[in-house]
């Protein structure tokens, strides 16, 4: 039995977000990957772009940020120069300037680092399990995979508890603002200018940089230096400090990203144990501990693509890239690349090499929290499969509407207890 099956006709609009509605449309990037790997991908809301679905083509142009910029943004939409000033994080920098911010924070995220979180991590584990588990039917999405994420981003940035249901339905709306479930402001339903300036075109963006400020200012006041929020205030080798919008940019991306990938990275390792039921007895027995989270990730691929744009004319499969060309790198493709993995749309727990790019592996935009989300998957899936005989699907699984971050949005499931 396969977790799930692409049912697209094999010419889907990558820039619908109602594509992605039934998950991502792999049929498609199939033929991509087979007939056109450097494929022209016109859009009727902005400028075309080129969309690279290849393993190998992705990871080998990962590794060049010289010729693909990641400093003209990092998803599909258009924006000035202006907007892109406004909305940047350190992920839509190059090289030295993305390193320079990420120094202040890699710390932090670093493997030994979080290896100190596995206890905290696995108390959490324990008491969102027994409170979901004890329902026996119930949206696996909500009660479990957006749970942990959530309190543990409240840990390592320094947020208190009482807040971060709150900071969770902002960054929803911020990441999955083409989702009418998630937001009002539906991205490609509106027509605005009024939230231009702020992270992903969104008001969220707007209550998240107020939320930023204030809570920076409650901290200073009391002395608090907890969290990652103070690193990354602090003064760079040359004595610069990163501008205010900046900050308040990297809190609005800790929230969103630092909390979503996870959760739908848990979903989709959670749906694929209620789809192929020998899964459980590998967790159960401890041979797949070292190996799980990955696979679980690459199966995941919560970030479909991520964008950059060409900064000279170069060529690749006989077609002409133009300097200033949007080039989209289609992750979720090149994570279900028959060329680079046995059997692709089999969920493997022991799949070793597994080389998933689904943390951007190859070049300087490597995850920053790739350690963190290794180790919640592992331990939630450990202490997952000690409490339950069996988990099985009880509804329909839903998936977000987004063609940038994938995830399911609901996954009703029934289990088991031992």
């Amino acid at each position: 039995m396969t977790v799930w099956t692409p049912t697209d006709d094999g010419h889907a609009d990558l820039t619908s977000h109602d594509t992605f509605l039934t998950g991502a449309p792999h049929n498609t990037f199939a033929r991509l990957r087979r007939d056109d790997p450097m494929h022209w991908t016109e859009w009727d809301q902005g400028l075309p772009f080129w969309s690279v679905t290849r393993h190998a083509d992705i990871h080998a142009l990962n590794g060049k940020p010289d010729l693909l910029s990641s400093a003209r943004g990092i998803r599909m939409e258009d924006q000035s120069y202006e907007e892109y000033l406004a909305r940047r994080t350190f992920q839509e920098t190059d090289p030295p300037e993305h390193m320079m911010t990420r120094v202040k924070v890699a710390k932090a995220f670093s493997k030994p680092v979080v290896a100190g979180f596995e206890e905290a991590i696995r108390d959490l584990c324990v008491d969102i399990l027994d409170s979901a588990l004890a329902k026996g039917t119930f949206d696996a999405t909500k009660e479990i995979a957006r749970e942990l994420p959530m309190r543990m981003l409240g840990r390592i940035v320094g947020l208190p508890d009482e807040d971060l249901p709150w900071l969770v339905e902002k960054g929803d709306a911020l990441i999955a603002n083409t989702d009418p479930d998630f937001t009002d402001h539906v991205l490609d339903k509106l027509t605005t200018d009024e939230f231009r300036m702020m992270p992903f075109n969104s008001p969220a963006g707007a209550e998240l940089f107020v939320y930023a400020r204030d809570l920076m200012q409650r901290k200073t006041a009391a002395g608090d230096t907890s969290g990652v929020l103070h690193l990354i205030l602090q003064p760079g080798p040359d004595g610069s400090v990163l501008p205010e919008n900046e900050f308040r940019n990297f809190f609005c991306l800790i929230v969103a990203a630092g909390n979503d990938t996870t959760r739908y990275s848990i979903a989709a390792g959670i749906q694929a144990l209620a789809h192929q039921p020998e899964l459980l007895a590998q967790i159960q027995s401890g041979a797949v501990d070292d190996t799980m989270a990955d696979e679980i990730i690459r199966w995941a691929s919560p970030t479909s693509y991520f964008r950059r744009t060409a900064t000279r004319d170069f060529e690749m499969h006989g077609k002409q890239i133009r300097a200033g060309d949007k080039v989209l790198y289609w992750y979720a493709s090149a994570n279900r690349d028959e060329a680079a993995f046995d059997q692709p749309f089999r969920v493997d727990l022991a799949r070793t090499p597994n080389r998933h790019l689904a943390f951007g592996q190859g070049g300087p935009h490597l995850c920053l929290g790739m350690w963190l989300a290794r180790l919640e998957v592992r331990v939630l899936f450990q202490e997952l499969a000690k409490r339950i005989k069996s988990i099985e699907p009880a509804g329909e699984q839903k998936f977000l509407r987004s063609n940038f971050v994938a995830g399911l949005k609901s996954l009703p499931v029934r289990v088991t207890l031992k």
